[in-house]
């Protein structure tokens, strides 16, 4: 429950007092909330499709804020715990949701948040509508770091400060449930709320240019229209998801082994360059394997990775055939799947881009700068002869697409150098439905699953070479078919959803 202040503190009276004001609205509205839900159904289920996006089913959710529990209830958690401060909204949500934990308190006192600190940490903490009554945001943002874990996400939900007009006529008009004076803050100044307390941003989204169904005429625009640059930021609805920033890398601890890695070289008719991948590639970290994964090459590359593993006692080298379909996206999972290291990365066999640069992707991961980590050959000047003239140029093109696709900075979409935790590949692979078995290169398998589970990606600028040995395996214009067939698919996937 709320807790009174001392009576010595009489500066918290008004902070009190609108506690109060803000218990009894609640308290008043809480019979009807589901008949106000009701009534703007659209916008609600809107809302949810939004969240069940970020939050997939199965995760352990704290929802601050929780009213009635329905959204808490309707992304079956394996554990939901609710808190809010109106005791009659707790009432409404405990009989109705009995599975779930509920709890009566003021999310901005650390005397109801530190008890939750057997139930966590939580994967995602969640703050829908609340933000605009908080007396002191970035107080409420410190006390949560005890109850994430590193892959928490916290999710963030509020109106755009700009529809305040609109909604207050709503409301006089009763097409909206009533409120009370609230903080109407910018994108800008939550995540600066977040970054002053150690949270860090890593994806915005704006939806619902058209927050009622019209007719029909919102679901159009809103997929269309409202996914556009510029336009999407008049949308209603605005989100920000954020994680907890490390507070000391894992790897500088005393007594913790740095994490091991396994790296990746799909490979087929390479065979000049599996023994030159070996030579190159750094021993970075104490406990590192390399795996090769040979896709059905007619120039000897399979028995030439057969020797190298042999010939190399020293380090720890395997070589595996693939016996799935073929291809490189293929060749990435079986290979994933075969792999003992905690951090997995791809290098393409072909050595455009030099294994000496692979040291820089691992510590951008053990350092917690980023999640997902991948290359971008467009920011350095290109060798001679390194890259096309159409392929630079397609490449640029589709960098652009897949910023807007994405809500994030990509220059490069195509680098085959990636690296990423092996439990965050775990969480890619069971979520693979949602996107499905689309990809033939295995780099949108792996971009697109990362955007979805909110992964920080972090890009990493490498020089880029002309190959020495071999041809390259991708067609201009039978790829080039295939990845404006990807740019639709993520505009499906990640913008009309």
């Amino acid at each position: 429950m709320t807790q009174n202040p001392p009576a010595s503190e009489p500066a918290d009276a008004p902070k009190e007092d609108e506690s109060r004001q803000l218990t009894a609205l609640f308290d008043n509205l809480a019979p009807s909330r589901r008949s106000w839900i009701a009534i703007n159904r659209y916008f609600y289920q809107q809302d949810l499709h939004v969240m069940r996006f970020f939050i997939p089913p199965g995760r352990r959710i704290l929802d601050l804020g929780c009213g009635t529990g329905d959204l808490l209830a309707s992304l079956n958690p394996s554990l939901g715990v609710g808190i809010d401060l109106s005791p009659m909204m707790i009432q409404e949500a405990e009989k109705t949701f009995p599975h779930l934990h509920f709890l009566t308190g003021n999310i901005e006192s650390p005397t109801t948040l530190h008890p939750l600190g057997p139930l966590g940490p939580f994967d995602h903490i969640i703050l829908s509508d609340t933000v605009g009554y908080l007396k002191d945001c970035q107080r409420t943002l410190s006390l949560l770091h005890p109850l994430t874990h590193p892959d928490t996400r916290i999710v963030i939900a509020y109106y755009a400060w700009f529809w305040e007009p609109v909604l207050v006529i709503g409301q006089k008009t009763g097409l909206m449930m009533p409120a009370v004076a609230m903080n109407w803050m910018s994108t800008e100044d939550i995540m600066n709320f977040l970054q002053l307390e150690r949270f860090e941003p890593i994806r915005q989204e704006w939806r619902m240019l058209l927050p009622r169904r019209m007719f029909g005429i919102a679901e159009l625009i809103n997929r269309t229209l409202g996914t556009l640059p510029v336009v999407r930021r008049l949308s209603l609805r605005h989100y920000v998801v954020a994680r907890p920033l490390p507070m000391v890398p894992a790897s500088t601890l005393s007594g913790i082994a740095p994490p091991s890695v396994t790296v990746l070289i799909p490979c087929r008719n390479e065979k000049g360059n599996i023994a030159a991948a070996i030579r190159r590639i750094p021993q970075f970290c104490p406990t590192m394997e390399i795996l090769f994964v040979e896709g059905g090459s007619s120039d000897g590359t399979w028995e030439e990775c057969l020797r190298v593993v042999s010939d190399d006692p020293k380090r720890t080298v395997r070589s595996i055939q693939q016996q799935g379909v073929s291809g490189k996206g293929a060749a990435v999972r079986e290979g994933f799947a075969a792999a003992a290291g905690d951090i997995v990365m791809i290098l393409d066999a072909d050595l455009t881009v030099e294994p000496e640069e692979l040291p820089k992707f691992y510590q951008a991961l053990v350092s917690g700068q980023g999640e997902f980590i991948y290359g971008s050959r467009l920011i350095y000047p290109l060798e001679k002869g390194a890259m096309r003239f159409l392929n630079y140029w397609a490449n640029r093109t589709f960098s652009l697409l897949f910023t807007w696709l994405l809500n994030q900075r990509m220059t490069d979409t195509l680098c085959g150098t990636k690296a990423l935790f092996q439990r965050h590949y775990r969480q890619i692979a069971a979520n693979r439905n949602y996107f499905g078995d689309f990809d033939p290169f295995g780099d949108f398998d792996l971009i697109f699953g990362a955007a979805k589970l909110n992964l920080k990606m972090v890009e990493i600028p490498i020089r880029y070479r002309a190959r020495t040995y071999g041809e390259t395996q991708i067609s201009r214009f039978r790829h080039g078919w295939l990845l404006l067939r990807m740019v639709w698919f993520a505009f499906r996937k990640l913008k009309a959803f």
